[in-house]
């Protein structure tokens, strides 16, 4: 028997896009969204505000860049 782990990984081609263009002009900033958003990581959206809102305080940037690289959730398995 195999078994197949299903986790929350979401595609979003547009946030991919807008988060590189958007952590490139900032120099690095957005790099924890552009992250989980290239991970397709399902809290993406708020790692983004999380980022824009307490990013300045580089401990909220370290927290988000922590919640980016964070494993994915199983949320099934399938024969």
């Amino acid at each position: 028997m195999s078994y197949h782990v299903v986790t929350d990984k979401r595609g979003r081609p547009i946030s991919v896009i807008v988060s590189v263009v958007l952590a490139i002009l900032t120099a690095g900033y957005f790099l924890p969204w552009m992250i989980s958003a290239l991970r397709g990581k399902h809290n993406a959206w708020g790692i983004f505000w999380l980022n824009f809102l307490l990013g300045w305080t580089v401990i909220g940037w370290v927290a988000a860049f922590v919640l980016c690289v964070l494993p994915h959730q199983a949320v099934a398995y399938r024969r």
